[in-house]
């Protein structure tokens, strides 16, 4: 598994990640045991991955538990990213809340101090550095509970907003295949030090090739219409040309978004070891330069001007 820098936050990442969101998840998924879901973070640790990105309302909080479970005893091998806002009992972005998100976390997740705490997806606001909430982050990176800060979120000018106006180190951001926009500030990102991390890398499954205009679905995918399926199958059908150099269709979505030098590591949810290991082994070869380009125009030519929802 290859590594990345972390921006300037000090810290080495692989450049796939393990995003969190699928572990104890009832809602949105089948829940695999608690047993399956150790070992899956387990086998991901054997193989190089060392990336790990969770929340407190993952799963109503047992994505950070299983979590904490399973790299006890790995902690000094592993960089542990969560998030703050979003909680199992609901939405609060309030400064006075930070510190004991931040402290139920840590004993979730079993350690005396987290690597990254995230906004996440916070009102605009919230990205400008004079907000008071991160007086609060300031206080706890001081205290050593937390080495870096920084924002979820899922456009361009979200990014600027926090680049320009805060000490954030590292942004979690929505980028794909299908959703481009925010490559629109990734160099800026990059001159400025902060890390990237690439979250919905596949599409919500739909760059894994395995959906089609007859897919049904159920949790959270509910949210796409007729219309939304159909239009994502036929850009499906239109982007094949990735998979021309024998590559799956996951691994060239992954590699694309490797392609960008500004992006630390990408953060797909495995949900058993096949996915995992498929997603793992985007990392052993590059997206070839001609294909990456015609991903980019396939984006120019049909979703610039008429994205998808989310």
């Amino acid at each position: 598994m290859k590594t990345r820098k972390l921006g300037n936050t000090g810290l080495d990442v692989s450049e796939v990640g393990f995003g969190a969101w699928q572990l104890g998840n009832t809602r949105d998924w089948s829940a695999m045991s608690q047993d399956d879901a150790i070992h899956l973070v387990h086998r991901a640790l054997d193989l190089g991955c060392q990336f790990f990105d969770t929340a407190p309302n993952y799963g109503g909080g047992a994505s950070q538990q299983v979590l904490g479970k399973a790299l006890r005893r790995a902690r000094d091998r592993v960089v542990l990213n969560t998030k703050f806002g979003h909680h199992a009992d609901g939405t609060d972005f309030s400064p006075k809340r930070l510190r004991s998100s931040v402290e139920a976390s840590l004993q979730a997740l079993q350690t005396d101090h987290l690597d990254g705490v995230l906004l996440h997806n916070p009102p605009f606001e919230y990205l400008n550095g004079g907000h008071p909430i991160y007086q609060e982050f300031d206080q706890l990176k001081d205290e050593g509970k937390i080495r870096y800060y920084g924002a979820s979120v899922d456009s361009s000018r979200e990014m600027l907003e926090a680049i320009r106006t805060t000490k954030s180190q590292v942004l979690e951001v929505l980028f794909n295949a299908f959703h481009q926009e925010t490559a629109a500030a990734f160099s800026e990102a990059q001159a400025q030090g902060l890390g990237l991390v690439i979250k919905v890398p596949l599409d919500s499954g739909w760059l894994s090739g395995k959906y089609h205009a007859a897919s049904s679905f159920e949790g959270i995918r509910t949210r796409w219409s007729k219309d939304v399926i159909a239009r994502r199958a036929e850009l499906i059908d239109r982007l094949q040309f990735i998979t021309e150099d024998g590559s799956s269709m996951t691994q060239a979505a992954l590699r694309f978004i490797l392609g960008f030098p500004q992006v630390s590591t990408v953060i797909p949810g495995p949900r058993n070891e096949a996915q995992l290991l498929e997603n793992l082994s985007a990392s052993d070869q590059p997206m070839p330069e001609e294909v990456f380009k015609r991903v980019f125009a396939f984006w120019k030519q049909h979703l610039k001007e008429n994205p998808l929802p989310w």
